[in-house]
C-alpha cells in the first residue's frame, strides 16, 4: 500500500492540535435525505497494523526469482492444460515456427512473398557483394552470406518481416578487427579462415544466450551508446567510401576519422561525386528475444560451414521486405532462391561493376545510421544519456572502431553503477487538506509537517548504496535541523523513512538500517519506517532488526506514521 492509495481526509497537518474535529456526513439509502452533521471529536485516521508476510520457504523464493530473472515472458505458458499430444505438437512449433505458419500457407500470401522476395533480391545482391568488400572478402562471399543464412531463419525464426543477410557496420567490425591481426592481402586463406572462425565464435555465443535465457546481458549496452556508436561508425564508413566514388588510387586503410580525411585532401586533385540516401526504418516487431537469439545464433553457426560470414537482421532489408509486402517469413527463402540463380548463372555479370556503384550503395546503406533526430531527443529528455552517445560517437571517429564499441559499453555500465550506487532521497511534504504527501521540489503547494522530516528512498538498499543512503539520510537531517533554528520552528522530533520504492536489501542494507535507527537514537529522534514491502520486511524480522521499530516506528502510509506519533506526543511531558 502506498502514499498514493491513502484515504483523503479534510484535514491540514501544517497546524497539529491537541484533537482534531471532523464532520461526518450520511446519506439515507432509500430517501436521499441529509441527517444533520455531527461534530465528533476522535483520532483524525485508524491505525491499521503492519503485519509480516506469508511465509514462504527458501525453494520457493528460489524458484520464484529465478523464474522472473529467466523466463519473464513465460514462453511455457501455451503449454499449460494442453494434452500431452498438444504439448509436443506446441514444443515442435516453438522450435521450428515454420510449422506454425506453413500449414495454413495460401496462395494469396505466396503472391504477396514472392513479390517481397524478388524486391529485397534485387538489394541483397549488391549489398552482399558491398559488405564483403567491406569486411575485406571476396564478393562471392557476401552472396553466399545472403543465401543459407535466410533459410535457417525461416525454419528457426519467428519475425515475419525480418531480411536476413550481412549488415554495414557488423562487417565493418569484424573487416577492421581481423585486419588488425592478419592482412586480408597478405595472408588472405589465413584471413578467409579467421572470418568463419569468427562467425562460427559469434554463432554460438549468440545461440548459448538465447538457450540459457541471457538475452538480458545485452540490455547493459544502452539504447543512447549504440546510437552514438552507429553514427560514428557510419560516418567513418562512408569516408572510407570516398576512395571508390572519388576514384582515389592511394588511400589509407585506418578507420578513424584523421587519417581518412588526410587521404581524401591529399588526393583531392583525382574527380568527386557524393550519394546518400536515407533507408526506410524498420517495422516494429513483438518477438521472443531469447528465441531470435537461438535462431540467429544457429543461422550463424550453419552458415559458417557454408562460406559465410557473420549475419544478422539487415534494417534496410528488413523496410524493404515490410514496404514490397511481405506476409510471412517466406520471402526471405524466395530472396535466398534468386541469389541463388544469380551464383549460378549470373555471377560473372558482376564481375565489372565499378568500385563507385559499390561505394554509392555502401554510403546509401550507413547514412540512415546517423539519426539526429534521436540525439536532438536525448539532449531534450536525459543530457547524461547524450552524453553517453557523444561518447561513444566521438570515440568510434577519432579513436578506433573497437574502442568506440567498448567506451560505449563502459558508459552503459557507468550509467547503471552511477543510477545505483547515488539513488534519489526526497524530503516529501504533505498536500494541505488530504493524507497525500509529495516531494516537496515537485509540489509547490506541499507543507512540510512540524517536528517531522519525511524522506521517500527511491531505490533498494543493498552494498553499493548502503553507506551512501546512511550518510546521505544523516546529512538531510542536520539540514533540517540547521533550517528549523535558522527559520526559529519548532524543534525536529521524528524521522519517517518512505520505504515504498525499496524493493530489495541485503545484509548491507540491513546494517544500514540499524546504524541509522542507533544515530537518531543518539540525536533523540524517533525512526519510523512506513510501507516495508513483503521481502524487505521478512530480512528485517528474520535479523532482528524490526524489534527495535515495534513501539511507533512501522506504519502503513505516511499520514498513519504521522498521526500515531503527534497523538503520542500530546502525552509527553
Amino acid at each position: 500500500m502506498g502514499t498514493s492509495l491513502n484515504r483523503v481526509e479534510e484535514e491540514d497537518y501544517s497546524s497539529y492540535t491537541n484533537s482534531s474535529d471532523f464532520i461526518s456526513i450520511s446519506l439515507e439509502d432509500n430517501n436521499n435525505t441529509t441527517k444533520t452533521a455531527t461534530s465528533t471529536s476522535k483520532s483524525s485516521s485508524e491505525l491499521h497494523p503492519v503485519c509480516l508476510p506469508p511465509h514462504v520457504t527458501t525453494w520457493q523464493k528460489l524458484n520464484h526469482r529465478l523464474r522472473e530473472i529467466f523466463f519473464p515472458d513465460d514462453p511455457l505458458h501455451i503449454f499449460k492444460d494442453q494434452s500431452w499430444r498438444r504439448k509436443l505438437v506446441l514444443a515442435f512449433q516453438y522450435v521450428f515456427p515454420i510449422l506454425r505458419w506453413a500449414p495454413h500457407y495460401s496462395l494469396s500470401l505466396f503472391r504477396s512473398d514472392l513479390i517481397a522476395g524478388l524486391t529485397i533480391a534485387s538489394l541483397a545482391i549488391p549489398q552482399g557483394i558491398s559488405y564483403a568488400k567491406l569486411a575485406n572478402l571476396q564478393p562471392i562471399i557476401g552472396l553466399y552470406s545472403s543465401f543459407v543464412p535466410p533459410i535457417v531463419y525461416s525454419v528457426l525464426g519467428s519475425s515475419r518481416h525480418i531480411g536476413i543477410g550481412p549488415v554495414s557496420v557488423a562487417s565493418l567490425v569484424m573487416g577492421t578487427m581481423l585486419d588488425g591481426e592478419v592482412s586480408h592481402s597478405n595472408k588472405k586463406d589465413l584471413y578467409l579462415e579467421l572470418a568463419f572462425t569468427s562467425t562460427l565464435f559469434a554463432g554460438l555465443f549468440q545461440a548459448s544466450l538465447g538457450i540459457f535465457r541471457l538475452g538480458f546481458i545485452i540490455d547493459f549496452l544502452s539504447k543512447a551508446t549504440l546510437i552514438g556508436f552507429m553514427a560514428g561508425a557510419a560516418v567513418i564508413v562512408s569516408l572510407q567510401q570516398l576512395k571508390g566514388l572519388l576514384g582515389i588510387t592511394h588511400f589509407t586503410s585506418d578507420m578513424e576519422l584523421i587519417p581518412v580525411l588526410e587521404s581524401v585532401f591529399n588526393s583531392i586533385k583525382e574527380e568527386g561525386i557524393a550519394v546518400g540516401r536515407t533507408f526506410a526504418s524498420l517495422h516494429n516487431y513483438q518477438v521472443d528475444g531469447n528465441k531470435e537469439m537461438i535462431a540467429i545464433g544457429f543461422m550463424n553457426i550453419v552458415g559458417c560451414c557454408f562460406s559465410c560470414y557473420v549475419t544478422t537482421g539487415s534494417f534496410s532489408r528488413s523496410a524493404v521486405n515490410y514496404n514490397a509486402g511481405a506476409k510471412t517469413i517466406f520471402s526471405n527463402i524466395v530472396m535466398a532462391a534468386t541469389v541463388l540463380v544469380t551464383l549460378l548463372f549470373l555471377m560473372p555479370l558482376f564481375h565489372y561493376t565499378p568500385d563507385f556503384v559499390l561505394a554509392a550503395i555502401i554510403i546509401t546503406a550507413v547514412v540512415g545510421l546517423v539519426d539526429y533526430k534521436a540525439a536532438l531527443r536525448l539532449w531534450k529528455l536525459d543530457k547524461l544519456d547524450f552524453v553517453a552517445c557523444c561518447c561513444s560517437f566521438f570515440g568510434v571517429l577519432f579513436i578506433s572502431v573497437q574502442i568506440g564499441l567498448a567506451i560505449a559499453v563502459g558508459v552503459s555500465v557507468f550509467k547503471i553503477i552511477l543510477h545505483v550506487t547515488r539513488p534519489n532521497t526526497v524530503v516529501l511534504g504533505n498536500i494541505p487538506g488530504t493524507q497525500i504527501f509529495r516531494s516537496l521540489n515537485h509540489y509547490e503547494n506541499a507543507t512540510r509537517v512540524p517536528s517531522f522530516l519525511i524522506l521517500s528512498i527511491e531505490s533498494p538498499i543493498f552494498f553499493a548504496n548502503s553507506l551512501y543512503l546512511q550518510e546521505r539520510i544523516s546529512r538531510w537531517v542536520r539540514g533540517e535541523e540547521n533550517r528549523i533554528r535558522e527559520n526559529n520552528e519548532s524543534a525536529l522530533k521524528c524521522v519517517i523513512l518512505d520505504m515504498t520504492a525499496v524493493t530489495a536489501i541485503d545484509t548491507s542494507g540491513i546494517d544500514a538500517i540499524s546504524e541509522l535507527k542507533k544515530n537518531m537514537d543518539k540525536r533523540s529522534l524517533q525512526l519510523a519506517l512506513v510501507n516495508l514491502v513483503g521481502t524487505v520486511m521478512e530480512k528485517l524480522h528474520q535479523s532482528k532488526t524490526l524489534d527495535s521499530f515495534r513501539s511507533k516506528g512501522l506504519y502503513l502510509t505516511v499520514g498513519e506514521a504521522v498521526d500515531d506519533l503527534s497523538s503520542s506526543w500530546k502525552h509527553w511531558p
